[in-house]
């Protein structure tokens, strides 16, 4: 890698429209990198510099007065420029010793024109430089990413990542994976090496990367500069690549270090849907056992091996997770697209579920993953709310890819021959989204439900709504009205008109003719404790049996 993309103070001196310049103070100071070049020929300007920049001028700002020479050279001092260069003529004549001298006490560079130059030429010579260079840092940078993209489709392709990375970077490389030996390129010593993992181990522990596999870290050590940058997907790191220079890195080496984690993530993500693709074929036993096709545990020891005992002991929900992609035009919607999104959600959600300390058991039918999550934390945190957690992080993750998800969660079982009933809730309750409208429901919180779906006879249900409901449904039917809605409302909100009207967004008075119809309809006593229960027992039956109708 050509390490020169950035340019120095001496790299300047020795262009063509500096050949009559010379240096008058500052000489420690001819590394500095030059990003820009700026005239300036006025006294207050800090806000208009970032730092890094050469200054021109003529020194009109200050003319001979040694106090707003100070107060100028203060301000470029202050903003971390590169040098100063004053043109003698119109203004200046000589440069005084004491302005010299305040120069060389803060090691900054002062450079003299001693006759009149264009400072265009300047600027455009410069300033075209650093723009080539640029575009090269660019070009180089393109390169070195496909050639990472490359490597990675072969068998070594980690190795060859980073050793391309080290030879880009000059910097030590260490590679260390979540699970798995790590690298160091070049090669260190047992004991070298040991101190490096010593110390990285306890600088993670300490600075949590809090699930952002993007952002890298940047320490100072001991005179060296230690850039820590996670490599990972999904919200879960599953690496880190550490290089460790000598001097200060430039922007271009941040570069090439995140296009190389890129490409490692991507060589890791694609091992990981083959393992995902490959457990998926080995879970398909799920689906017999949650329809009770599987009825021995002697079978389910077989399948499961030496785990058997342990997951069999845990408490565990059954778990029901709908996608739907939001498709474009033309989009491939046949069973194999459906799969392959399947088989990446479950990467995803697998990750999330092992994050908070749950075991899935992951199977695929047709567009929902069936996830039996085994808790091995029940002293920790309640299930359930690691659970919430769990799915609100699954959500966000797929938010990016546009993929809708419903999830349904039967209630806390143990023993694989009780996971049926388990799946049978969480049927039940993700039958219930569009009735009830959410994204995450859970049995034990459906209520009612839970008694009316146990009524096998749906004939029951339709004539109990009849009895109870049959003139308010009917009155709806006839004329367009929402007085079933209403009175949904109404009683869900205790009787309180005012925040019934609130939740109907009408106006009072029109909540008072619609409670006079209901009363008209249903008589004066709808309200008494057995007939209102009655009542909501009823709507309860009628949202079960038209899931179609929103109220």
């Amino acid at each position: 890698m050509n390490q020169n993309y950035q340019l120095t103070l001496q790299e300047v001196l020795g262009r063509p429209t500096f050949q009559h310049a010379y240096i008058a103070a500052g000489k420690e100071g001819l590394q500095r990198l030059v990003r820009w070049v700026h005239i300036i020929e006025v006294i207050q300007f800090e806000q208009l510099l970032q730092g890094g920049e050469m200054i021109l001028t003529t020194g009109a700002a200050f003319k001979s007065d040694t106090d707003l020479f100070m107060t100028y050279l203060e301000q470029l001092i202050n903003k971390n420029v590169s040098c100063l260069c004053i043109e003698m003529g119109h203004y200046l004549s000589s440069v005084p010793q004491e302005w010299i001298q305040a120069a060389e006490s803060y090691q900054f560079p002062l450079i003299i024109f001693p006759q009149a130059v264009r400072f265009i030429d300047i600027t455009q010579d410069i300033h075209a430089h650093i723009i080539n260079q640029h575009h090269k840092a660019l070009q180089d940078l393109e390169k070195i990413s496909r050639e990472f993209h490359r490597m990675t489709l072969s068998s070594q392709g980690v190795s060859h990542v980073l050793g391309l990375l080290q030879s880009s970077t000059k910097a030590q490389v260490i590679y260390v994976p979540l699970n798995g030996q790590p690298k160091f390129i070049p090669h260190l010593g047992s004991r070298e090496s040991g101190q490096w993992l010593e110390f990285l181990e306890s600088r993670l522990v300490e600075s949590p990367n809090n699930g952002n596999t993007a952002a890298p870290s940047v320490m100072e050590v001991e005179g060296q500069t230690v850039i820590v940058q996670p490599v990972g997907a999904m919200g879960k790191t599953w690496a880190h690549i550490i290089l460790v220079f000598s001097r200060k890195p430039q922007e271009y080496e941040y570069l090439i270090l995140d296009s190389a984690s890129l490409s490692i993530a991507q060589d890791l993500l694609r091992k990981r849907y083959i393992e995902e693709r490959k457990l998926y074929s080995q879970t398909l036993w799920v689906d017999d056992l949650l329809h009770l096709r599987i009825r021995d545990e002697e079978q389910i020891k077989v399948l499961i091996g030496t785990e058997f005992k342990r997951l069999n002991e845990l408490p565990y929900h059954v778990i029901l997770i709908e996608f739907e992609h939001e498709q474009a035009e033309g989009e491939n919607t046949e069973e194999e697209g459906v799969e392959s999104s399947g088989i990446h959600l479950s990467l995803a959600v697998r990750s999330v579920f092992e994050q908070h300390s749950f075991h899935p058991l992951i199977t695929l039918k047709n567009n929902r993953l069936v996830v039996v999550a085994f808790d091995k934390a029940t002293k920790k945190r309640p299930s359930k709310e690691r659970l919430q957690q769990v799915f609100q992080s699954i959500q966000y993750l797929k938010a990016e890819d546009e993929i809708k998800l419903i999830i349904g969660v039967g209630q806390s079982n143990r023993s694989f021959l009780q996971a049926h009933i388990s799946y049978q809730e969480a049927l039940q309750a993700i039958s219930l989204a569009p009735t009830l409208q959410g994204k995450v429901l859970f049995f034990d919180e459906l209520g009612v439900f839970q008694l009316l779906f146990h009524i096998p006879d749906k004939q029951i249900l339709q004539s109990f709504v009849r009895t109870y409901l049959g003139p308010i449904i009917d009155h709806d039917q006839m004329k367009g009205s929402e007085l079933l809605r209403t009175l949904k409302v109404y009683l869900d909100t205790d009787g309180s008109k005012q925040i019934a009207a609130q939740q109907l967004f009408i106006v009072r008075q029109s909540l008072y003719y619609r409670l006079e119809k209901i009363e008209e309809l249903l008589g004066a006593d709808y309200m008494l404790p057995e007939k209102r229960l009655a009542l909501q027992v009823g709507i309860r039956a009628y949202q079960l049996l038209n899931p179609e109708i929103k109220m």
